[in-house]
């Protein structure tokens, strides 16, 4: 029954990402908060079927935690639902992603209408140079970034190398890191396909000012992010 219902779920995901990017991309010459508000309906019918086809639901807590302003959002990072839900509950906001994904036909193109930031993560420091120039760009326009401190899928109990892209972005731009804490890995693993029923519980902390050097403020990334995850069943 799981193998059926999550046979389901993807085949109605690829499908309505086809359609929503269609639809985002034709509307590349609008406003970007149509596209924004396009790929949020998109989300919105993930979790949407999530829920029904899947039985996943979501607990998010700590929405007060959310400045009303621009900052970096520093996320665990343990499976493909981040991309799928975040636009539910966040404001509008970049991703920042590996170049890789804008060669799938269609996606790639919504997330270039999108304006997501596609990094070449083996470009040095040229990839910082572009992360600092177009997440800046992005932030002075009023949206938030998000990236994965961990840089890469993490399993569940298990913590990353985080890296410094994040806080380097945030000094540059002069925004506060926001961190986010979650344990989809536990019904969405990174690397499966099947869907199990549970509850994705989501945990917002509070804002990291840019106190002290970099290493510091990493140590106080790691410390709030991982300090939620121990309090999330796992």
């Amino acid at each position: 029954m799981l193998l059926l219902r999550s046979l389901i779920y993807n085949l109605f995901h690829w499908t309505i990402t086809v359609f929503y990017a269609v639809a985002i991309i034709l509307c590349w010459p609008l406003p970007w908060k149509i596209r924004w508000q396009l790929g949020r309906g998109w989300s919105l019918a993930n979790v949407a079927a999530l829920r029904i086809l899947c039985g996943i639901k979501l607990d998010v807590q700590g929405l007060e935690n959310i400045p009303d302003h621009p900052v970096v959002v520093v996320s665990k990072h343990q499976s493909a639902w981040e991309t799928v839900a975040f636009p539910v509950f966040m404001p509008p906001f970049n991703w920042v992603l590996k170049k890789e994904l804008l060669y799938i036909p269609f996606f790639g193109q919504a997330l270039l209408a999108l304006e997501q930031i596609a990094i070449d993560r083996s470009a040095g420091r040229q990839a910082l140079k572009q992360l600092n120039d177009e997440g800046g760009k992005r932030i002075a326009a009023g949206r938030s970034v998000t990236i994965f401190p961990e840089g890469t899928r993490i399993a569940p109990g298990q913590v990353g190398d985080y890296q410094m892209g994040g806080i380097w972005l945030a000094k540059h731009a002069g925004v506060p890191l926001l961190p986010i804490a979650h344990n989809a890995g536990k019904v969405w693993p990174r690397k499966g396909f099947i869907k199990r029923p549970g509850t994705i519980s989501v945990r917002i902390g509070k804002a990291i000012a840019l106190d002290g050097n970099n290493k510091a403020i990493l140590a106080n990334v790691k410390e709030a992010i991982e300090g939620m995850m121990a309090q999330l069943p796992q």
